[in-house]
């Protein structure tokens, strides 16, 4: 783009900004900059006004960030603490999980260890976390323990797992999601103690790995199938950790369910009940003989 000339009408001025604000990719600037031609603001400082402009693009580019980030993240859906429900868990630590929620964790190179049967919203926990970590701008990667063993298998048979391990060893927060649901991964586990390979390393780096498990941390042993290492492995996962356990959300909104149809029940009960006859009225002995 040549250089304009030092003396322009406005409306050429204009021009020439639009194809610099196009070279330079800041479309939302400057559609904020028509915006702000068509409708100025009386008495509106100049840092008001550059502001105005510029929270648009700075907006936008957080967005397209945030974005990217999720789908490196290979997140399989987006999950809020604010769709969260607490109520099923009033023995759930709420002012620690808002305290997860802050990602302070991640720069003190704390784990979250969540543990409990399946149906008990710790992966929902995990993925929320997950979902906060790629909105601040942090390398975040989600795997199924299953799916994890699988390509570190792979990468061990073809004798690439150096490679393999890589992705799960760097990223700033790892969620190792459903440890111990499937057989067939435990198999995988009990062959290979891969999981050692990816822990360690991110134990030793300080970087901060969020783990969801079906199985109890003492059953941890017969899931790796190497009782000594899976101790020395806990060990220093709850080292550094947060650790929540909770009841199932499933069986709680069963039990809900249960409740609230055992009201309707008891209310149609007393609805349907038949309205009682009035009782004859009685008649004393000396009224009848007085009757006769």
């Amino acid at each position: 783009m040549t250089k304009p000339p030092t003396k322009l009408k406005p409306n050429e001025q204009l021009t020439h900004l639009h194809d610099a604000l196009g070279v330079l990719g800041l479309t939302e600037l400057r559609r904020a900059l028509d915006e702000s031609l068509d409708e100025p603001i009386q008495d509106e400082s100049r840092l008001a006004w550059l502001w105005r402009l510029v929270e648009p693009q700075l907006r936008r580019r957080v967005e397209s960030r945030a974005e990217r980030r999720v789908r490196e993240s290979k997140l399989p859906v987006k999950k809020t603490f604010e769709a969260f429900n607490f109520a099923f868990q009033p023995k759930l630590d709420k002012d620690l999980v808002m305290e997860l929620a802050t990602l302070r964790f991640l720069a003190q190179g704390k784990n979250v260890l969540l543990a409990g049967m399946s149906g008990t919203g710790k992966s929902h926990i995990a993925l929320a976390l997950a979902l906060l970590g790629c909105n601040a701008n942090r390398r975040v990667l989600y795997t199924t323990s299953a799916d994890m063993l699988a390509r570190l298998t792979m990468g061990l048979a073809d004798d690439t797992l150096v490679r393999a391990l890589k992705p799960y060893t760097r990223a700033e927060l790892l969620v190792v999601d459903e440890v111990g649901l499937e057989q067939v991964e435990r198999n995988e586990a009990r062959r290979s103690g891969l999981m050692q390979k990816v822990l360690l390393p991110r134990y030793n780096q300080r970087r901060s790995t969020v783990i969801t498990s079906n199985i109890a941390w003492e059953s941890w042993g017969d899931y790796l199938g190497d009782h000594l290492g899976a101790t020395a492995l806990v060990d220093r996962m709850v080292h550094h950790s947060h650790v929540i356990n909770g009841p199932s959300y499933r069986d709680w909104e069963h039990k809900q369910e249960v409740a609230a149809d055992r009201g309707a029940d008891k209310t149609k009960t007393e609805t349907a009940k038949p309205i009682a006859k009035p009782a004859a009225p009685t008649t004393s002995s000396g009224a009848r003989r007085r009757a006769k």
